[in-house]
Order: structure tokens, then sequence, then C-alpha cells
């Protein structure tokens, strides 16, 4: 009779170990799987820094990515259609409006110039700066923000809004 109820117990025993040992399973899966949490602390999110800045980071997106394409590529006419006319730009250290996109195309050597086009080309997306001011390139050789089309701004067009060689960021200080 010892025996039996020694081998009842042992079976109870081997059940409740098999049954603790699958909890535990479970509850490791829902708390590694489930739940992530990240070692190092994550970067914000692009997109949603530009959704909550500035509206609809898919247009952000196009021109973004337009800009690096037409840069890559030395398309003038490219990046031209990206610009918000009329833009204070300095050329041969003289600051000077460029009204059309005609004059930004026969200026465009002068305007987005080698260090420029390495800005631009190297950017990555993620690590773009965006602010109340807009999506800035590098330290600042580059800015892309919405304009307006309302009184609102619910309706914008994004643009690029700044060209500056990053000799011209060193003697604003």
């Amino acid at each position: 009779m010892l025996s039996l109820e020694l081998l009842v117990s042992l079976t109870i025993w081997n059940r409740m170990r098999i049954l603790c040992s699958r909890l535990v399973a479970t509850v490791l899966l829902v708390v590694l799987v489930g739940a992530p949490t990240p070692a190092f602390p994550q970067p914000p999110n692009i997109d949603n820094a530009i959704d909550k800045v500035l509206g609809d980071h898919t247009k952000y997106k196009q021109v973004i990515s337009a800009l690096q394409q037409s840069v890559g590529e030395h398309d003038a006419a490219g990046v031209a259609v990206l610009i918000s006319y009329p833009i204070k730009i300095k050329i041969d250290g003289k600051n000077t409006f460029i009204k059309t996109k005609q004059a930004f195309i026969n200026n465009y050597d002068k305007i987005i110039t080698p260090a420029i086009a390495s800005v631009i080309r190297s950017q990555k997306y993620e690590d773009l700066t965006v602010n109340y001011q807009g999506i800035m390139f590098g330290r600042g050789e580059v800015w892309i923000n919405g304009i307006c089309l309302d009184n609102f701004c619910k309706k914008v067009k994004v643009k690029v809004v700044t060209i500056q060689d990053s000799i011209n960021l060193d003697t604003k200080r």
C-alpha cells in the first residue's frame, strides 16, 4: 500500500513539474516575444517626428528622395522644381535672390557646390533633424519645409527653403 501511495505521489509530482515548466515557458515566451524591451534606447522614428511637427511625412519623404536622386544625377532641372522661389543664396560670396527655376539652373554649380552635394547625397533619412523650422540636412546646409497654401496651413507644398554652404554656417556664429 505504501508503494501505491508513493507511486500516486510521484505521478502527481511529475504532472505538477510538467505543468509548472510549461507555465514558466509560456510566461517567458509572452514576456520575451509579446512585450519587447530594447537593450538600448531607440531613436525617435523620423516619420512620426515629421507627422507630429510638420504634417504628413510621405510628402516630405518624396521631396527628400527626389532631392537626393536629382543631386546624385547632377540634374539641375530636377533640383530646380523642388525649390521655393525666391530663395536667398550666397553665390561667389554675395547674397543673391534666385527668383526662377531657370536662374537656379543657370547657377546650379555655384549653388549646389561639391560640399553641399555631398551633404545631400550622404544624408540618411533616419538621421535627419526635424523641428518647427523644417527638416535639416547635415549641419544646416539644406532645409526642407512645407509652404502654406491656405490661411490655416492645412494644405502645404513641400519645398527646399534654404541652401547654404557650411562655410557660410561657420561665419554666422
